[in-house]
């Protein structure tokens, strides 16, 4: 019962939630999926066939807003080929209440879902000026080298900020810390994000090879924060058909939930899985979905807020 009782004071949905009550900082989830979106380019299986058909029930590639009511800013997390459609998004269910750009956007890695969405802040569209972008080293020098990257920082687009893995930064009252994790690093390293708000934790890992590879104990971060959003690409190891799925390695949802299964009611329900390989049934089959929860953990939804 107290699990149950904590997920809803900390989840709402925008269609019950009055904004202007809101006063301390909070979470909002922009996307969902996974680097394709869903549904995915050139997928006719049952699991994008209904998407297709059904434009309400497709999902915008990860992302998450950190908005700060007292101050009237936002920052972004991760810039996604969904980006238009994210700020977009952002700017409807905030009731054009904040500046259309973020403050500065924080970047995992260099895998398609989650930086080429910078493109849209260059010359041909957005024309931005100087827009901080946050990252770790190796990601700030592959952006700063590689074309069409490097003329956004060129003609000032963007402000490439440099992090410092574990070292946490502060913006307006939160702190943000960027820490590395296991993942396949062709052109840059991966980070994760912890960000602290002055009433609540989070963890943001969207990307990951597998638990036992990093050099940290997830299980000992999750009770750390309050709400830990982690990667849940694939639901099993048979999803891809043909393809190898070590090809992708991700922890499945089941070893996650395997992992935690000896933990708390209270650790377990501070899980909210994310980033859903259009293949993933979470994201549309609520079998699965009854059966998570049942588990005692939860799932992102996109257009939840979290505070």
């Amino acid at each position: 019962m107290k699990a149950i009782l904590l997920f809803f004071v900390v989840v709402f949905s925008f269609k019950t939630w009055a904004q202007e009550t809101i006063q301390s900082p909070y979470v909002l989830v922009l996307g969902v999926a996974q680097d394709g979106g869903y549904p995915h380019m050139g997928c006719q299986k049952n699991c994008c066939t209904l998407a297709w058909k059904n434009q309400k029930l497709r999902k915008n590639v990860v992302s998450l807003a950190l908005v700060d009511p007292k101050s009237k800013k936002w920052w972004l997390f991760e810039a996604t080929p969904d980006i238009k459609l994210q700020l977009q998004d952002f700017r409807k269910r905030t009731n054009e209440a904040y500046p259309y750009l973020p403050e500065g956007i924080f970047i995992t890695h260099a895998h398609i879902g989650h930086y080429t969405g910078l493109m849209e802040f260059g010359r041909e569209v957005m024309s931005a000026n100087r827009l901080k972008v946050y990252t770790l080293p190796k990601l700030k020098s592959f952006l700063e080298q590689n074309g069409p990257w490097s003329q956004l920082a060129k003609l000032n687009n963007i402000n490439l900020v440099t992090l410092s893995d574990d070292q946490s930064i502060d913006i307006a009252n939160n702190k943000i810390t960027a820490f590395t994790v296991p993942h396949r690093d062709e052109f840059s390293e991966t980070a994760g994000f912890k960000i602290e708000t002055p009433t609540k934790k989070y963890l943001f890992i969207p990307d990951i090879d597998k638990w036992s590879k990093w050099n940290k104990n997830i299980i000992d971060e999750v009770k750390k924060v309050d709400i830990a959003m982690i990667d849940a690409t694939f639901y099993s190891n048979t999803e891809l058909g043909n393809r190898p799925i070590a090809e992708v390695p991700h922890p499945l949802v089941t070893e996650t939930e395997k992992l935690f299964s000896m933990e708390s009611p209270n650790v377990k329900n501070k899980i909210f899985f994310i980033h859903f390989n259009h293949t993933n049934p979470l994201l549309w089959d609520p079998t699965y979905q009854k059966q998570v929860l049942k588990n005692g953990f939860h799932f992102a939804k996109q257009g939840d807020i979290y505070y």
